[in-house]
């Protein structure tokens, strides 16, 4: 489908459990791709589907696969009440990620839920998903997929960061572009400010109310995770296992530990920056300010924070452009970003 407009649904959930990210977006190329977002909207999750979700990694694969069939009813429901609400008549495409379940590449499997046909057939409309299992069967990561974009969207900037579950990065390196996840964030975070009643931690003021734990911080910044090149990924297996045992073993409190925390992310995202150069930062950690102020002092760089509709639906927007891509045979996943044994155009298409 070679054209050089088009509408289209990016549609996102990602691991901090935030909610369902959808965006109608017209994409145009003209030499080069530009894009308008029309209306965007998170859908938060009922506590029905927080509880499932939040246990995927645990259950077996005929539960998981029950879910995955009741999830795709769900999110189609999600999607068509959005066309609807919005009056969208043009649609060429719904590109949707899913949602993680499982993403083990390490073992060459990894598994979104939501990606079913019946996504196409509920809605009514092409749609384009599964970014990550063919890159996973080419001996990739399968992540991190937003790096395209921010080389087609965002070439502005030096590094582009995201601050979701987890942070992850992208550059230019040599001619290529070089992206992988830094460190946990939200997935973290979000954890220990519901332990004390609250959703997230709004601005990052528990963590500022708290002081660092230095034994805490050494064993943290130890992780092996961190020692490790490129490309690399993470998921919530990852932080099940390293992480939390560690901050549960610790006994100290919700504050201690979300301050500790933060010095931690600051530390391992400077880390990959360097001085003097600009950063572009997006996603829902970007409205932790504390987050920021810490990230700020430990090196001297130029750190943007764009409108609030690209810091909430960069990721919508990008799985948008993904999806495009694929409609035009075009490559939408890179190897020097994931490890896999050559670029490629990935996703699977179903037709209503």
């Amino acid at each position: 489908m070679i054209k050089s407009r088009y509408h289209v649904l990016g549609v996102m959930s990602g691991t901090s459990l935030d909610g369902i990210d959808i965006a109608y977006i017209t994409f145009d190329y003209n030499s080069k791709w530009t894009f308008k977002i029309h209306a965007s909207e998170t859908i938060s999750y009922s506590e029905y589907w927080l509880e499932k979700l939040t246990n995927l990694v645990a259950i077996d694969l005929q539960t998981l696969q029950q879910i995955d069939k009741a999830y795709t009813i769900y999110l189609a429901e999600i999607i068509s009440n959005f066309i609807q609400k919005y009056q969208l008549s043009e649609i060429d495409a719904i590109c949707s990620h899913g949602h993680t379940a499982w993403h083990k590449p390490e073992d060459n499997f990894t598994y979104q839920i939501g990606n079913l046909p019946e996504l196409a057939r509920l809605t009514g409309h092409l749609v384009v998903c599964d970014f990550r299992t063919q890159d996973v069967s080419l001996k990739g990561q399968g992540a991190p997929l937003v790096p395209i974009g921010d080389q087609l969207l965002f070439s502005d900037y030096d590094y582009c960061i995201n601050l979701g579950g987890f942070a992850n990065i992208s550059s230019e390196s040599n001619g290529n572009r070089i992206a992988y996840d830094i460190c946990p964030v939200n997935i973290v975070m979000n954890r220990y400010a519901k332990k004390l009643g609250y959703e997230y931690d709004r601005g990052g003021e528990i963590a500022r109310s708290g002081v660092v734990d230095s034994g805490l911080l050494e064993t943290l910044n130890r992780l092996r995770f961190y020692a490790v090149n490129p490309p690399k990924s993470l998921g919530l297996e990852w932080v099940e296992t390293h992480v939390f045992p560690v901050l549960e073993h610790s006994k100290l409190s919700e504050q201690i530990i979300l301050r500790t925390v933060v010095e931690h992310i600051a530390i391992q995202i400077t880390k990959t920056i360097k001085p003097n150069s600009k950063a572009f930062f997006t996603g829902g950690g970007s409205y932790n300010h504390f987050l920021l102020e810490r990230i700020k002092a430990h090196k001297v760089f130029d750190l943007i924070v764009p409108s609030k509709e690209i810091i909430e639906f960069k990721e919508a927007l990008i799985f948008g452009l993904l999806g495009v891509l694929k409609l035009r045979g075009e490559v939408n996943c890179l190897a020097s970003v994931t490890g896999a044994i050559k670029d490629h155009s990935s996703g699977v298409q179903f037709y209503p």
